[in-house]
């Protein structure tokens, strides 16, 4: 396992620990949908933290659930630190949706350069490097209005002004790592987001985003940096790259 590759290492880990929610949620079913979605974040955790530890105990990790402190280094300061978001989309996961991921990226010098987004309920994962999933670079556009994917309780503003500029239409969904992977499969053109996130919400999905040739910025156009000492990122747009011109210009108020 030491000598795998990164973004091989990141798929491995995203399937397993995508294998390990759905199994506890067959297990647990949907009674009690904030105690599965807690076990849930935890199992997932400890499923990624154990391969981590193992494979690369000299890296750094940021995790939303928290990292195990078993002696890793700091990651203030660290070249490679592993983002990892345990169960993205814990609403829709608890809801027995299939619309939730796993995020295991990996940032050297703040650029996400690694990542694998496992989308557990499809049996798929969208990952960098030689080993990518079924779909090798961005699915081809079809006819019709662009299609901007936003959070399915609180689409942002911002998108809401993109669609009445560029006409478009908005989809609702789940996971940050699913509205990316919609994106990139080409069931949507853009996905637009404001109003709250942590670097483990797009660690991922923006190094998959970048692999497989689509535009991902902040929403004033500017990079995506990580492993900041303030971990909030709060915006993101990820897009077709020939869109993305217009759609920074209809974001402007």
């Amino acid at each position: 396992m030491a000598t795998i590759h990164d973004d091989e290492l990141a798929a491995h880990i995203a399937e397993k620990a995508g294998r390990a929610l759905l199994e506890l949620r067959y297990t647990m079913g949907l009674d009690d949908p904030k105690a599965l979605g807690a076990e849930g974040d935890r199992r997932s955790n400890e499923v990624i933290m154990a391969v981590l530890g193992e494979a690369r105990p000299d890296d750094a990790v940021l995790s939303e659930e928290g990292d195990d402190g078993s002696g890793r280094p700091e990651r203030a300061g660290a070249a490679r630190v592993w983002i990892i978001d345990p169960l993205d989309g814990t609403r829709e996961y608890s809801e027995g949706r299939d619309d939730f991921a796993v995020h295991v990226g990996l940032a050297v010098d703040g650029r996400p350069m690694v990542g694998a987004v496992a989308l557990p309920g499809e049996d798929l994962v969208l990952v960098t490097g030689a080993r990518r999933s079924r779909e090798r670079s961005l699915a081809p556009r079809p006819d019709g209005p662009m299609r901007i994917v936003v959070s399915r309780t609180r689409p942002p503003v911002e998108a809401e002004r993109v669609a009445a500029r560029l006409g478009a239409e908005l989809v609702p969904m789940g996971s940050a790592g699913a509205k990316t992977a919609a994106v990139l499969r080409g069931s949507v053109d853009a996905y637009v987001h404001s109003g709250g996130q942590y670097e483990w919400d797009s660690a991922a999905p923006v190094a998959v985003a970048h692999a497989y040739g689509a535009f991902a910025t902040r929403l004033d156009g500017s990079v995506l940096l990580y492993n900041q000492p303030d971990p909030w990122l709060p915006d993101l747009l990820v897009c077709r790259p020939e869109l993305s011109g217009d759609i920074l210009d209809a974001l402007v108020p």
